[in-house]
């Protein structure tokens, strides 16, 4: 009974310990936020542009200008704008786009969950093929498989996202017909919208033939973004075991005779795993935040085609807003790591 008591109370320990390092890290993103927003606000007038003369438009006056300078606060001291700025961000508000005239805020949810849909969509397709082919070549280090699938990560991190969107357009989608080149969904199917994830809202109403639509719609945009991230969770696994394989508990369970298997997925892969888990918080970020080539090539209305198009028109809220957007998906998926990371090495917790 008493080494059970012992267990139970250093796993109330640990417990405690996970807890405080999660508050810990969460405490951390408000002034990570802080800097982010004043870094992204200062900069921004650094661009020699004046959003005043979109707004007013080629053909205003000087007194129309200057009305409208003073209609969006701009005619204020930069600290002055900054301090406004931030009391709106925490009050929920952004601004208001010029080229949609709607609150930034209310374009920036309601494309979330095309773009939350895609990222989510590359990023686990990634890890669950990325992890087990990534350990499935370390232990068959520099052999034909090995060879091969460091070429094609060697290819997915360094060919440029709207090419291979193109190509995979050109090829599986215009001359194989294999697959939709662009959108979320065929036009005149009907999908009631509930949540604004079009393959849990198809689920959600029983509607088969909208749910294999948009799981179609899907392949090509989720090939095109979760190409790079399948190559850097394959190499960091790969890493990660052939680091494992040279230590000497694995030298000792070998001895043991313990089966490959066991040894690999009981052993090796809890402290190979720390590696990718890290590079994952990061892609959580570059999925979200990073999709907004993939979107415009495909036409995916999500927030990386609303930040394209504001960038064109220069919509200085908007794109504030979008930079924020991608900031804070970046931090979230640095915190989820963390708190894994301390979830899957206790060692973590303790530094």
């Amino acid at each position: 009974m008493k080494p059970c008591k012992r267990k139970q109370s250093f796993e109330g320990v640990h417990d405690m310990k996970l807890l405080i390092y999660s508050f810990k890290r969460l405490f951390y993103f408000l002034p990570i936020l802080l800097c982010l927003i004043a870094i992204v606000f200062f900069l921004f007038y650094l661009i020699p542009a004046d959003p005043v003369r979109l707004i007013a438009g080629p053909y205003a006056t000087p007194e129309q200008t200057e009305k409208v300078r003073q209609q969006y606060g701009l005619d204020k001291p930069l600290h002055v704008q900054f301090s406004k700025y931030l009391i709106r961000f925490f009050h929920g508000d952004l601004g208001t786009s010029i080229y949609t005239h709607r609150p930034v805020m209310e374009d920036l949810i309601s494309r979330a969950p095309a773009t939350l849909e895609l990222g989510f969509a590359s990023l686990m397709g990634s890890i669950l093929l990325g992890i087990p082919v990534g350990v499935f070549v370390a232990i068959r280090r520099n052999s034909w498989a090995d060879h091969l699938c460091r070429a094609i990560t060697i290819g997915g991190l360094a060919v440029a996202s709207f090419w291979l969107g193109i190509m995979v357009q050109l090829y599986l989608g215009y001359h194989l017909d294999l697959f939709p080149i662009g959108g979320r969904i065929t036009p005149g199917i009907s999908l009631k919208n509930l949540t604004g994830f079009h393959l849990i809202d198809a689920l959600l109403t029983l509607n088969m033939k909208a749910f294999f639509d948009s799981l179609l719609h899907l392949i090509l945009p989720v090939t095109t973004l979760g190409l790079p991230c399948f190559a850097t969770i394959v190499r960091f696994t790969r890493g990660g075991v052939l680091d494992s394989l040279k230590s000497d508990y694995v030298l000792y369970e070998k001895a043991m005779g313990l089966s490959r298997s066991v040894l690999v997925y009981k052993y090796i892969l809890r402290n190979a795993i720390t590696a990718p888990i890290v590079q994952i918080g990061l892609l959580v970020g570059y999925t979200i935040a990073g999709a907004i080539v993939v979107e415009k090539v495909f036409a995916w209305p999500g927030v990386g085609n609303f930040a394209a198009t504001s960038i064109i028109m220069f919509d200085y809220n908007a794109i504030l807003g979008f930079t924020l957007w991608s900031g804070i998906a970046f931090c979230i998926g640095t915190l989820f790591a963390d708190i894994a990371l301390a979830l899957v090495d206790p060692r973590e917790v303790s530094r």
